[in-house]
């Protein structure tokens, strides 16, 4: 089997760092050729020394001067916007993961999929910002993309057992987050340390955060919506605790296709690198009579209207989706900066939407006015209502 040659965008978040365990384990049949992050000087010099890539950049320009006098003539270091797209397009590249955290990911992404690159999409953000855009030229382009989020890596893996007209609906799990079963008057007083205290998985704050408000899901409805072709009407989402049960597939004759494994990250990622082939696991294997019981429940949108929100917003198409997402990423970044409470959150995102006027079939560039405009007018309101 020919090695893959791998871009890593956002190398030194969760997702990337869990990546190149993969590409660790799998020596033969993977190489890193490019590395790209935002600013962490002395995680990218590791990873540099580490995997040897061809070149690597750092978008913030002061940290790409730093990294590049810390590592010498060992590597070229590119920065900014145009470091970010050469990482993207880089010609001895076949596979770009798309790791990086929020908007900041359509981009590069976007260039990916025009140098005709196999996207292993870990970005939601892409998708639920601009997801007719992405998926139009991922079809112009004649590229595959693979998704890493574990609950879409289960469905794509569960759509392997039958055709696309036989599908009934998509069924996302989650876990709950950390306030599964809490009232509406118990979160009024949730601090960030419960926040980022997520049960079974190990992520950046950010995602973190977003499933505790169940944010995240929503995001991920919207992104099965483009990734599968399929109505919001035929997603659910279900409560499972337990997280082994990563998603499922019903299909016309009552059957339901289940993918099932260890809450690990790098199973998925490396499905997403070794598709349509599997590679040998090193990081372990589920055990069923270990794992007990396995349940589930229905998510409550009362006390975590997030989902709920995220939802409409994707129904109503257009820009609305790109409004959700800038807001929820400003108001996590309020959250975790103390300036606003967990339910400000929510509240904050049904404020901002309820005032958007969505833009049917928007361009890339009034994708990106409605992301800096919704970030102004969330900040405006923050600024109104934080502590």
């Amino acid at each position: 089997m020919k090695q893959k040659q791998i871009c890593i965008l956002g190398s030194t978040g969760s997702i990337g760092t869990q990546a190149l365990d993969v590409i660790a384990a799998n020596p033969e049949d993977l190489r890193v050729r490019v590395l790209a992050a935002h600013q962490s000087v002395s995680l990218m010099a590791d990873q540099i020394r580490r995997f040897h890539p061809d070149f690597a950049v750092l978008t913030d320009e002061t940290a790409a001067r730093n990294l590049q006098h810390l590592v010498g003539k060992e590597c070229d270091i590119l920065s900014g916007s145009d470091g970010l797209s050469a990482a993207a397009s880089y010609g001895p590249v076949d596979t770009v993961l798309a790791a990086m955290v929020g908007y900041a990911g359509l981009k590069p992404t976007l260039d990916a999929i025009a140098a005709g690159k196999t996207i292993a999409l870990a970005n939601k953000e892409t998708l639920v910002a601009a997801g007719h855009l992405v998926m139009e030229a991922a079809r112009q382009h004649d590229v595959q993309v693979v998704p890493v989020d574990s609950e879409h890596s289960a469905i794509f893996q569960s759509l392997r057992g039958g055709r696309k007209e036989e599908v009934r609906r998509l069924i996302l799990t989650a876990s709950g987050g950390p306030f599964r079963g809490w009232t509406k008057e118990q979160l009024l007083h949730v601090t960030k340390e419960q926040c980022l205290h997520h049960p079974n998985w190990d992520m950046g704050p950010k995602v973190t955060v977003d499933s505790a408000t169940l944010a995240n899901k929503g995001l991920e409805v919207i992104e099965a919506h483009w990734l599968f072709d399929m109505p919001y009407e035929a997603i659910d989402v279900v409560i499972h605790p337990q997280s082994l049960v990563h998603s499922l597939v019903e299909f016309c004759d009552g059957s339901v296709i289940a993918q099932l494994g260890l809450t690990d990250m790098r199973l998925p990622i490396q499905y997403a690198f070794s598709w349509p082939a599997r590679y040998d696991c090193s990081f372990g294997h589920l055990d069923l009579v270990r794992a007990g019981t396995l349940t589930f429940e229905a998510p409550d949108l009362d006390a975590l209207p997030a989902l709920r929100l995220a939802i409409e917003a994707g129904k109503e198409g257009g820009t609305a989706p790109c409004a959700f997402n800038a807001c929820n990423e400003v108001c996590v970044e309020a959250f975790l900066a103390g300036r606003i409470a967990y339910t400000d959150i929510a509240q904050t995102i049904a404020r901002i939407l309820d005032a958007h006027k969505p833009v049917s079939h928007p361009s890339l560039a009034e994708i990106a006015a409605t992301d800096q405009n919704t970030r102004i007018d969330t900040k405006r309101y923050i600024s109104t209502i934080e502590r």
